[in-house]
């Protein structure tokens, strides 16, 4: 395994992989490198690893789309739909890959990181995470995230949770089915996942997940229209302003 990863830290116990996201400084908020480095991992994890846990930090999962460098980006259209394609590619691959995908979530998950969650095998939370979508308070919406969304909990609880922007706990996320199994103390809940899930062969979960994925094409056929659509969002003026003056001030698009 490489150890050049900047914004994602690695451990092993055994059959069972651990990736951090790991950016303490920005809120864990997704860039570029993050989504390479996350895609690589999981590319030399894929041969061997039975199982990838994903955590964050203790207080925020993901916070979503790192609008610091959003608002450096001087070619708006090609480098949103070269974060956008890159970003749902890896979500595809927590989804898809040849191995049992755990996102463990504690504390804020936001926008992309609901992505990223949402994408994974099995959601394990503690009660008091917060799952919110908050694109659409700055002209926005989650293209990318929905598709992987929907599949968990529908088309209208997505719906609603874009629309209002409100935060959801864990204890409502498990009631919706986003999260499988919430409680005060989710390293606990994780110990009692693993040791069954580690006796599935790494042939099961290969043949398992295939053939899953064959059931559910919705991911690949929602790709295209999602990447164009987070292409235009990003693109727009209007939008990239907002996100610029959130970025330098730390205001919301009403505030004065």
């Amino acid at each position: 395994m490489s150890s050049h990863y900047e914004t994602i830290r690695i451990r092993h116990q055994g059959p069972v992989a651990y990736i951090q996201l790991y950016r303490p400084d920005a809120d864990n908020s997704i860039n570029d490198r993050m989504i390479f480095e996350c895609s690589e991992a999981l590319n030399t994890l894929s041969t061997h690893t039975q199982v990838i846990v994903l955590e964050g930090l203790p207080d925020v999962f993901c916070s979503g789309a790192d609008f610091q460098h959003v608002s450096k980006q001087h070619t708006a259209e090609a480098e949103a739909l070269d974060v956008a394609l890159p970003l749902y590619t890896l979500w595809e691959q927590l989804a898809n890959g040849p191995y049992v995908t755990i996102a463990h979530v504690k504390g804020k998950v936001n926008a992309g990181g609901v992505g990223f969650a949402a994408a994974c095998d099995m959601i394990i939370a503690e009660d008091c995470a917060q799952f919110s979508l908050s694109e659409m308070l700055f002209g926005l919406f989650p293209a990318c995230v929905l598709p992987f969304l929907i599949r968990r909990i529908g088309y209208q609880r997505s719906h609603y949770l874009t629309l209002s922007t409100q935060a959801i706990n864990g204890s409502q996320a498990y009631e919706w089915g986003l999260a499988d199994a919430v409680g005060p103390d989710s390293e606990l809940l994780l110990r009692k996942h693993l040791p069954r899930l580690t006796r599935i062969s790494k042939e099961g979960i290969m043949h398992y997940k295939l053939y899953m994925s064959k059931l559910r094409d919705d991911i690949a056929a929602a790709k295209p229209e999602a990447i164009r659509a987070n292409q235009t969002m990003f693109a727009d003026p209007s939008n990239r302003e907002r996100i610029n003056r959130y970025a330098t001030t730390g205001l919301f698009p009403w505030e004065y």
